[in-house]
Formats: C-alpha cells, sequence, structure tokens
C-alpha cells in the first residue's frame, strides 16, 4: 500500500508541474494563437488553477501533513 501511494504521489507532482508550466505559458501569453484560418486555444486558465489546487491538496494529503495553516492565538482572560 505504502508503495502504491509513493508511486500516487510521484504522479501527481508530475501532473503539478505539467499544470503550473501550463499556467506559466498563459499567463506569458499563450493562450491561443491563429495561423490563417485556423485557431488553437489551450485550455482555460480558471480550469487549471482549480486543477493545480485540487493537485496540491492530493500532494498534502499523500504527504500526510495539510496544506492548510491555521494561527492559533491565545487569549488570556
Amino acid at each position: 500500500m505504502a508503495r502504491r501511494n509513493v508511486e500516487k504521489l510521484a504522479e501527481r507532482r508530475e501532473e503539478l508541474q505539467d499544470v503550473k508550466a501550463a499556467i506559466k505559458m498563459i499567463l506569458g501569453g499563450a493562450q491561443s494563437y491563429s495561423i490563417g484560418t485556423r485557431s488553437l486555444t489551450r485550455a482555460n486558465l480558471a480550469e487549471l488553477r482549480k486543477w493545480k489546487k485540487e493537485l496540491e491538496d492530493e500532494i498534502a494529503a499523500l504527504s500526510g501533513g495539510s496544506r492548510r495553516f491555521k494561527q492559533i492565538i491565545p487569549v488570556d482572560r
């Protein structure tokens, strides 16, 4: 079971790197382009950001940690 999680974690990290690269390309102006009468539109930036968050959450869960942090401030009464 642990070996399977290690493999899954590696796959998710690789996917995350691909998603980050795609986001970077879109932010660099590679969202869409046309050549003559043909055009190509890449993935939607909002969808990629959502996918990125899902991957980060899954990676955190597989790593045994949490991506979310809460700050606890003691209060004297």
